[in-house]
């Protein structure tokens, strides 16, 4: 891993790329452009940014209009403000209507980890999984971030993309081998699949490393895309490896663990499965670092949890 980039500037960075690719990109914002990185957007195109205030509800309802007329609206706030507050508007304006906006959840997780449950995200992947058409993107690094943005445009219909708040690692190269709904196999390894998602991948990667050091063969996949998921790449996991362990900073119902036991039940496959991340309770307050371990999220704890499976 080398430098720390800031995800919100990251997305913005490339909120301004697509915005001189595509002249139909609008950002729109509800009382927190600066907050969500999209200054430098405005600053560039003033006449394609939509100030809305406090009304995420109001404000994903006008996306989808202005859908209708050949824009490409980012509706972009703090992510249980734009999934969990307007979940009705985003499914019937948006899904049902089969609306090109891209909704982008911003400090997702548990990064606003001082302002307590109100403001922390763990279950927006799972209530909008259950939206048909919908693709659902959690990028796990920077290089990562801006790859989905551009994918988004290219992707007609509703988009959900979720960033965290805190400074992330590089983990992936220049030119490295994106695809919307293909997951990327970071390092290949024959006694255990980690599949890692978002702003946890980073832990996960560091936890492949520490398991690397008891020679442990850790297979690391980048799951980038949880909706369409990449069937082939876990299903592969699943016949070539001891075990499946998924690592996602989100509630452990309906993520990304969930999908992929719904996967291998679907199709019938027998694996044994560990999922690490929230349990079915409201997260504390503090520092972000320390609630991540205190959760099993760290690097340490999850290369322990997988030390005791193998044992």
């Amino acid at each position: 891993m080398s430098e720390l980039k800031d995800p919100r500037k990251t997305f913005g960075e490339a909120l301004v790329e697509v915005g001189e690719l595509y002249e139909n990109v609008l950002a729109i914002s509800t009382d927190s452009s600066a907050g969500s990185g999209m200054t430098p957007f405005k600053e560039k195109f003033p006449e394609r940014h939509l100030e809305f205030g406090i009304m995420e509800q109001g404000a994903i309802g006008f996306a989808s209009g202005l859908a209708t007329t050949g824009k490409i609206p980012f509706v972009v706030a703090i992510a249980p403000f734009v999934t969990s507050r307007p979940f009705e508007m985003f499914r019937n304006d948006l899904g049902y209507m089969k609306q090109n906006v891209k909704v982008v959840g911003r400090c997702a997780g548990i990064s606003y980890s001082d302002l307590g449950a109100t403001h922390q995200s763990l279950e927006d992947i799972a209530i909008l999984r259950t939206i048909p058409g919908v693709t659902l993107f959690n990028p796990g690094d920077p290089a990562e971030i801006k790859n989905v943005v551009h994918a988004a445009c290219e992707i007609n219909g509703p988009v959900y993309i979720k960033i965290g708040k805190n400074k992330m690692p590089v983990l992936h190269q220049a030119g490295y081998p994106f695809e919307a709904g293909k997951g990327v196999v970071m390092r290949d390894g024959k006694d255990v699949t980690i599949i890692g998602t978002g702003t946890v991948l980073s832990k996960a990667h560091l936890a492949t490393q520490i398991l690397e050091k008891d020679e442990i063969d850790v297979r690391l996949i980048d799951i980038h895309t949880l909706k369409p998921i990449d069937v082939d790449i876990i299903l592969k996991a699943a016949s070539e490896t001891n075990y499946i362990v998924t690592v996602e900073e989100h509630y452990l119902a309906g993520g990304l663990g969930s999908e992929v036991a719904e996967l291998l039940a679907r199709e019938g496959v027998c694996a044994k499965i560990k999922m690490i991340g929230i349990d079915d309770q409201y997260v504390k307050s503090g520092p972000y670092e320390e609630l991540l371990s205190l959760y099993g999220l760290g690097a340490e704890q999850i290369a322990q949890t997988v030390k005791k499976l193998l044992l």
